[in-house]
Parts: structure tokens; C-alpha cells; sequence
């Protein structure tokens, strides 16, 4: 090998780039199969010979088939050297055609692998936004909006991705493509939602369902985001279901959504199925199923080598705090900050769940730090769904620090917060809470009052137990 090296490099570069010339044309010749199955060889040689527009049609082909495979580090290599490939073909709008389907290719496999807060994504998306406007192409523009929208988001900027989402909802009106449209409302769900906008979320998912076929949108898992629309606008149904206080609506629909991704097979958008869905049972209180849901997902990310949707720790911290082992879930919760931090990103589910679990551990004085440090946080990128339950915890905290007046406000400014969003799910807590004040202060009355109203206006999910707790409150109360 050694020795083919040498003798290789001793070639002139003319003479190499015939020789990669000639094998190029024998693959097409009597390999097609072959090149078929594995068109980064013919990529490769036709590189060498120095044939870049030819090689960089070659090196997409290779990207989207390993992209088809789920292998998307295989995939980002392969369009990395397509880009790479470019640089040897002249200015215009060829190699700018080129070079946006690479970069807009390129950006769902980094989701993929790297996670949604990938700073080559958003530098590829980014790039791919300048050459489309220039361009005036309307469908690459919305998918590199699409990606600098998802981008952001991940990262923690509601403000800067609700200014894309209604970009991309304006693109999406001057065209007849019901694609787009779906799209679209997939932007605006998962910002409506990180808003502290349930409603409006669930409105949005109920537009992209009607919207969504299966097969017809097959090709979005790869397109947008690198996961089906279908799946996520059940996953983020379920979430607004379960904070507008229906709770077993949301039940049923986390199963279909799960049930959908499983139907389909598609690796990440079965991964976030099931890391949504072991949310949703924290949030109903199930930390077991939780438990079993996030299992799942770790290793399917283990085995496909994919990135994570939610913070695996978080949940399984906010689980472990509900099964009592407080001691574990505050470590787990510790860790998975540290790690999102030194991403740079500002871990809101995190500190919260850290405030839960010190509160029930009489760590006051830590808990009202982790509630405050997401309060300041959430305030400063606009992501407001945890808005409640984060002055809620403030609350808890302050009480138990005995700063009465504080904690009191702090839980009544919880209830105006979820009231205001149609939080039904964080006003049952708060009312909740805020009624506990009242009665260790011999207020009994007042507490009922507050308190069973928002009980009263539950239909479903008594078994649940946020309800099972409020009951017995009340009755305790009566």
C-alpha cells in the first residue's frame, strides 16, 4: 500500500487525472449498479479528474441516498465534500443552484446527529437563505427560513423565531402547495407552544393534521428539520392538550403520534415521539412509563447515533423526583444543566425541575435560586410556557423560607400567568399551592373558594395526581 502510495504520488497531475478519467467512465460503463448503491466512488474519481460540476451532482446523489439510510454523519461527509468540490467551478448561477441544494441537504442531517442547536446548521441554512433570496426561488427560501426557524428555536429564541415563523406562513399564502402550508403551521405550533400560547399551538397542530398525508409528505423527514410533521404536530397536540387541562386527551394523542412513528419507521421522528411522550406522562405524574418511554429513546439514539430532541436527564430527574428519590434526581438534574449550559443554552425544564426536587428536599434557599434563575432566563428569550410553574416553585420556595408576603405573591402572580395563557394544568397547581398557604394560615374559606372553582371546571384525568391531590384538598377543607 505503502509503495501504490508513493508511486502514486510520483504521477503528474495531468496524468492522475486521466487515470481517475478512465476509471470514472468504467464505473458508468459496467458498474452502474455498483455507483448506484454507492455513488461516492464515482464521486470520489470524478473529483480527482478534476470534473467538479459532474462530482458535485455526485456528492449530493451520495449524501441524500446515505440520508435515506438514516446514516447522517455518512451524509454530512458526503455533502461537506460536495461544497468542498465548488470551489473549483466558476461564479454564477449554476454553482449557486449547486450550493444552496447542498447547504439545504446538508442542514437536517446536522439536526440529525448534532442536535437542533448545531452552529453548522444554522451557518449552512444561513448561507442557503442568501443565495435563494438572490435567486428569488421561493421554495428553497422557505426551506432555509424553514431551517434558520428551527434553528433558533432550539436554541431558546422565541422572539427571533416568531419573525420567521410569520415569514415563513407569508411565504407559504402566495402558493398553492399544501406542503408549505403544513410547514408552515409546524413552525407555528412549536413557536406558539415555547410562547406560553397553548390555544394558539393546538390550533396550528389541528391545521397541519388536516393538512398532513402520510406518503404524500413522505419526503418532509428529510426535508424539514430531518423528522416527519405528522409525528411532531401529535407531540406537541398531547403537550398543549395537557396544559389547556386535558389531560387524557393528550394521553390519546401522545399514543397516536407514537403509534404513527412507530407505523412509519423513521428513526428521529421515532425518537422524539417517544421523548415527547415521556413527558407527557412527568407531566401527568407517571413517572414510571416516563421512565420506560425514555429508556426506549436512548437506545434507539445509541443505536441509530442520533442527537436528542428533550434533555434525557431532565426528564428522568423530574421522574426520579416523583418516585422520591430526590437525592439521585437532583444529581441527574445538576448534570444535564452543566451539559446544556456549556452549550450555551439557557436549560428552563432543568431549572425547574432542579426547584421541584430541593423544595420537596427542604433546600429551600437552592430551590429559589434554580426558580429565579429560569425566570430571569425565560424573560430574556421569550420562551414563557413554564412561566406558572416557575413562580409557582418561586413560590413553594419562599414559603418554606418563611417570606410569607413574597411567597404569596409569587404563587398568586402563577395563577394570573396561567389564567392569562388558559394554563388550566399550572392553575390547578397554583390554586393548589396558593390554597395550602391559606389553610396553614387558618384561612380555610378562602382556600376552598379559591380552589374549587378550578377543580370544577375538570372534565377528565381524576385519576391523575394534580386532580387526585386537589380533591383531597378540598375535602380536607369541606
Amino acid at each position: 500500500m505503502l509503495i501504490q502510495d508513493a508511486a502514486y504520488s510520483t504521477l503528474l497531475r495531468a496524468r492522475r487525472q486521466e487515470l481517475h478519467a478512465r476509471v470514472a467512465a468504467a464505473l458508468e460503463q459496467r458498474f452502474a449498479d455498483l455507483i448506484e448503491r454507492q455513488p461516492e466512488l464515482l464521486a470520489h474519481h470524478l473529483t480527482a479528474a478534476g470534473e467538479p460540476e459532474r462530482a458535485t451532482d455526485q456528492w449530493l446523489k451520495a449524501g441524500r441516498y446515505a440520508v435515506e439510510r438514516s446514516a447522517h454523519l455518512e451524509a454530512i461527509g458526503h455533502f461537506g465534500r460536495g461544497l468542498a468540490t465548488l470551489a473549483a467551478l466558476p461564479e454564477g448561477p449554476a454553482r449557486n443552484e449547486r450550493e444552496i441544494e447542498l447547504h439545504l441537504a446538508r442542514g437536517p442531517s446536522l439536526f440529525a446527529a448534532k442536535g437542533y442547536i448545531s452552529p453548522e446548521a444554522a451557518e449552512a441554512y444561513a448561507r442557503a437563505r442568501e443565495l435563494a433570496e438572490q435567486r428569488g426561488d421561493v421554495y428553497q427560501l422557505f426551506m432555509a427560513v424553514y431551517g434558520l426557524w428551527q434553528s433558533g428555536g432550539s436554541s431558546g429564541k422565541v422572539f427571533a423565531t416568531r419573525e420567521l415563523s410569520h415569514r415563513l406562513l407569508q411565504l407559504a399564502m402566495g402558493t398553492a402547495d399544501d406542503g408549505l402550508h403544513l410547514q408552515a403551521h409546524h413552525s407555528a405550533w412549536i413557536t406558539c407552544l415555547a410562547a406560553g400560547e397553548p390555544a394558539a399551538a393546538r390550533e396550528h397542530c389541528e391545521a397541519g393534521c388536516r393538512l398532513y398525508d402520510p406518503e404524500r409528505h413522505r419526503s418532509h423527514r428529510l426535508l424539514y428539520g430531518g423528522h416527519d410533521p405528522g409525528v411532531c404536530a401529535g407531540n406537541l397536540s398531547a403537550q398543549a392538550h395537557w396544559l389547556l387541562g386535558y389531560p387524557d386527551q393528550a394521553l390519546a394523542i401522545g399514543s397516536e403520534a407514537l403509534a404513527l412513528a412507530e407505523r412509519i419507521g423513521h428513526p428521529l421522528s421515532l425518537e422524539e415521539a417517544l421523548v415527547y411522550d415521556a413527558k407527557l406522562h412527568v407531566d401527568r405524574g407517571e413517572p414510571e412509563l416516563a421512565l420506560q418511554r425514555l429508556e426506549a429513546a436512548e437506545a434507539l439514539v445509541a443505536e441509530a447515533r442520533l442527537s436528542f430532541a428533550l434533555e434525557p436527564r431532565f426528564l428522568r430527574g423530574a421522574a426520579l423526583t416523583a418516585q422520591g428519590a430526590l437525592d439521585e434526581a437532583v444529581a441527574c438534574l445538576r448534570e444535564g444543566i452543566a451539559g446544556r449550559q456549556a452549550a450555551m443554552l439557557l436549560p428552563l425544564t432543568g431549572f425547574a425541575g432542579l426547584a421541584d426536587a430541593l423544595a420537596r428536599q427542604g433546600e429551600y434557599e437552592a430551590a429559589l435560586t434554580a426558580a429565579r434563575e429560569a425566570i430571569k432566563a425565560q424573560e430574556q428569550t421569550g420562551r414563557r410556557w413554564l412561566k406558572a410553574e416557575l413562580h409557582r416553585l418561586e413560590g413553594i420556595a419562599l414559603v418554606g423560607l418563611n417570606r410569607l408576603d413574597e411567597g404569596q405573591y409569587a404563587l398568586e402572580e402563577a395563577l394570573r400567568v396561567a389564567r392569562r395563557q388558559a394554563a388550566k394544568a399550572y392553575e390547578l397547581r397554583a390554586a393548589a399551592s396558593l390554597a395550602r398557604l391559606r389553610r396553614d394560615q387558618g384561612r380555610h374559606a378562602e382556600a376552598r373558594d379559591l380552589l374549587a372553582p378550578v377543580y370544577g371546571w375538570f372534565t377528565e384525568g381524576f385519576g391523575t395526581p394534580d386532580l387526585k391531590e386537589a380533591k383531597a384538598l378540598l375535602d380536607e377543607l369541606a
